[in-house]
């Protein structure tokens, strides 16, 4: 079912009383959670114009008033992800009920509940050994472009993952014109005209033809959000082997792709794959160098590799629902590994964890708006485990932690810490020795250890003494803002609630990692 498929359709009684009940919507065989109810009432006769014209001035007044509580409410809820804007065509009968819970930090009926929600959620936890992989005619099928302009073979001889595409265009208009990502950004804007400026001199003339070099990266740092991988970016920035794209997070394949910037502003124009490929232009030409029209076209820097850093590429599925037809009983038939490995199966993975207890509230102080505190966090994590446990009632465990209402429903991103899911799931199309995982608390305590196994995994040459003490002893990027930090740390009872709801996630974790440390019983505040 698409997301035009829904029928509308009103809950009630018969058109005889309709002035008696309020309007409720249905959206299929669902009952909608609805900010508010319209209430209809039975015009009354012989009443004067003037009487009626007051009528609707105050019925347009009460909307505006209403309106603007809801919007007022939105933007102080601290919620970024925004709402969306077409109902999810999975939309759960449990979401109805669970709304904004006024709970009493001190009353033992309360704590008793959470404490109640999080052991039932603990009973329904399972992990499969494995899922089905999609077959690559079945990817292909689902972006055939995205396959037909990245080809199966790359250049000999470098080690980035490059080749040489044909161009067809003017070489002296903009190849940049039509570039979404410059028509969003005012920092591509910039970097896409000193692009401009140079690209003939990138060109390669052979045959009658003119080739340019394209690149994807070598490797991806891919999750997780405030797990220190602004830090590692900044760092690896600093080797003269490394490149990266203009800016950290392109966020291009868990959202640009689909057409998505924010789910509150509604769906864009999709971005295409060579808008993607552009990001990679800067670093392209530094590993080709400048050629002239009787050059071979070998690239002067065969060494250099390039890194992308989006932290979502890891976690977020949440566009699946409105692009691929629902064949899994509520699960993503597609993930993005799915296409990364069908593209690169080469490809090497940085993942940067963090106890998910400390990332879940540094999570919250990051993208909370106004109202921020301990408590107000208490309630967030408190209706989000209720929301949790609501979806386990009809959907199993990992249907829940890749359902995009229930992950834009929840106040706080519970379903980001639960690790295990995610890295489980990337190791069913890549091996073990093409994924580094580190911990933040590792890398905040020793960043040269850090580092060398970063330049290990990456097969990065030997660094010069100054340049590594720079790499290694720079500031800590990305720190918690000081309005943050007087906020305080969270409250000790909703510290236990999470610890104690993460702890199957952390136990299986260390186990398929075979290092105890992922369990982060040291209680570890960063």
């Amino acid at each position: 079912m698409t997301q035009m498929d829904y029928k509308y359709s009103l809950l009630g009684s018969t058109v005889d009383d309709y002035h008696k009940q309020p309007l409720l919507l249905q959206v299929d065989n669902t009952p909608m959670n609805l900010f508010a109810v319209l209430e209809v009432k039975r015009d009354l006769t012989k009443r004067s114009g003037t009487v009626r014209c007051k009528i609707r001035l105050y019925g347009l007044l009460f909307c505006l008033v209403v309106m603007f509580f809801i919007m007022a409410s939105y933007v102080l809820s601290g919620d970024k992800k925004g709402l969306l804007l077409t109902p999810s065509p999975y939309h759960l009968n449990s979401l109805i009920s669970p709304g904004p819970f006024a709970l009493n930090l001190t009353s033992v009926r309360d704590y008793t509940h959470i404490k109640l929600v999080v052991k039932s959620i603990k009973s329904k936890v399972e992990f499969r050994s494995s899922r089905q992989v999609p077959e690559f005619k079945a990817l292909m099928r689902s972006d055939p472009h995205m396959f037909s302009v990245i080809p199966r073979k790359f250049l000999p001889g470098i080690k980035n993952p490059c080749w040489y595409e044909e161009f067809t265009g003017n070489i002296t208009t903009d190849p940049y014109k039509t570039n979404l990502y410059g028509r969003y950004s005012r920092r591509f804007r910039t970097v896409f005209q000193h692009l401009k400026s140079t690209f003939h001199h990138h060109l390669l003339r052979r045959n009658r033809k003119i080739y340019r070099m394209r690149c994807l990266p070598y490797f991806y740092i891919i999750g997780q959000p405030k797990c220190g991988t602004t830090d590692l970016y900044d760092r690896l920035r600093l080797h003269p082997d490394v490149k990266f794209t203009t800016f950290k997070e392109p966020h291009w394949w868990t959202r640009k792709r689909f057409g998505i910037i924010r789910l509150s502003e509604g769906l864009h124009d999709r971005y295409p794959v060579e808008d993607y490929l552009d990001l990679f232009d800067q670093a392209a030409h530094q590993i080709q160098g400048e050629l002239s029209a009787n050059t071979s076209g070998s690239p002067i820097h065969p060494n250099i590799i390039i890194g992308e850093a989006s932290a979502s590429t890891m976690w977020d599925n949440n566009a699946w629902v409105y692009f691929y037809n629902n064949t899994t009983e509520g699960e993503p038939p597609f993930l993005i590994q799915d296409f990364i490995h069908a593209l690169q199966p080469e490809a090497r993975f940085i993942v940067m964890l963090r106890d998910p207890v400390e990332r879940l509230y540094s999570d919250y102080l990051y993208f909370g708006i106004a109202n921020k505190s301990a408590e107000d966090f208490h309630e967030k994590v408190s209706e989000s485990l209720q929301l949790f446990e609501g979806c386990l009632t009809e959907y199993t465990m990992r249907s829940c932690v890749y359902n995009t209402t229930v992950n834009n429903a929840m106040p706080v991103r519970l379903q980001v810490g639960l690790y295990i899911v995610y890295v489980t799931d990337w190791l069913t199309v890549f091996s073990r020795d093409q994924i580094l995982v580190l911990r933040l608390e590792d890398h905040a305590s020793n960043r040269k250890y850090t580092m060398h196994k970063v330049f290990d995994f990456l097969n990065l040459g030997p660094l010069t003494k100054e340049i590594e003490s720079q790499i290694t002893r720079s500031p800590a990027s990305n720190t918690r803002r000081p309005a943050d930090k007087n906020l305080g740390p969270m409250l000790p009872v909703t510290k236990e609630i999470l610890r104690d709801f993460y702890k199957p996630f952390n136990e299986k974790l260390a186990k398929v990692l075979r290092n105890d440390s992922f369990l982060w019983e040291d209680n570890s505040k960063l």
